[in-house]
């Protein structure tokens, strides 16, 4: 299947390493001119240098995405290099957990900060690019616990809550325009964030972290845990032409986890 992503302008933020690399990485290989961005400029380099290997073309912009001017920085620039921006990938938006009962509110404001007003602004500063050619493709990354909060992941909850309202609500607003704006919510998948946020968990059972994702895996009705391309694939599809009917939809790549209905 083509899917129409040559020679088309996109944004992958969160793009140094993890899903958002992997996601910058498959739109390069169908041939896509790739701004990445994220906090730290080497990661973004070695992206680059990547993403031009794949079959793409690529450039960096490091940026604070919890600031509107870093926000705004990136999309003028990656529009000024190519004459515009159709596709965005909303990927940055790590967020601590807690436990309810001794949360420390900051961290709710920051993840907030990152994911859910950082998606925004940078949905808000593409779309105009976007309404100019009649076309785009807005891909927000959020999360399971958006939808399944637990009392340890409150912050990475509410933060994903506000990424799948603002993704309902942005669809509604500029679907007339041609614009598509769809939700993937991963559950636990392989990339070092995981590894990093399940390390304590792995030392005090004793075990080594890639044997408890393991483990982790085998108890969802996959048999196992999601691999950052195989969510990187269903953004490229959500990102291209052969998506041209999928409007404000969340779609759950949690390896069956989800129970409920929709």
């Amino acid at each position: 299947m083509d899917l129409g992503l040559n020679g088309k302008r996109a944004i992958v933020t969160g793009a140094s390493r993890g899903i958002g690399n992997a996601v910058a990485l498959a739109l390069a290989g169908e041939g896509a001119r790739v701004c990445v961005t994220a906090r730290n400029a080497e990661l973004l380099d070695e992206t680059v240098v990547a993403v031009n290997a794949a079959g793409g073309e690529g450039m960096s912009l490091p940026a604070d995405l919890t600031e509107l001017d870093g926000c705004t920085s990136v999309v003028e620039a990656c529009a000024a290099k190519w004459g515009g921006v159709d596709i965005l990938v909303n990927v940055a938006g790590a967020a601590k957990g807690g436990d309810i009962l001794n949360l420390d509110a900051e961290l709710v404001t920051d993840a907030l900060s990152l994911k859910s007003f950082g998606y925004l602004r940078m949905a808000q500063a593409v779309i105009p690019h976007m309404q100019a050619n009649k076309w785009g493709r807005i891909v927000n990354i959020g999360g399971g616990a958006g939808a399944s909060p637990a009392r340890g992941n409150i912050p990475t909850s509410i933060a994903n809550a506000m990424v799948l309202n603002t993704t309902r609500a942005l669809s509604d607003a500029v679907s007339g325009d041609g614009i598509l704006v769809n939700v993937i919510n991963p559950g636990l998948t392989n990339t070092q964030r995981a590894r990093d946020v399940q390390q304590a968990n792995a030392n005090k059972a004793g075990v080594s972290v890639e044997d408890l994702l393991i483990d982790l895996g085998s108890k969802l009705p996959a048999g196992r845990i999601a691999e950052p391309e195989e969510v990187a694939r269903v953004a490229c599809f959500f990102a291209s032409d052969a998506c041209s009917y999928v409007f404000g939809s969340s779609v759950y790549m949690d390896g069956g986890q989800r129970r409920s209905t929709p």
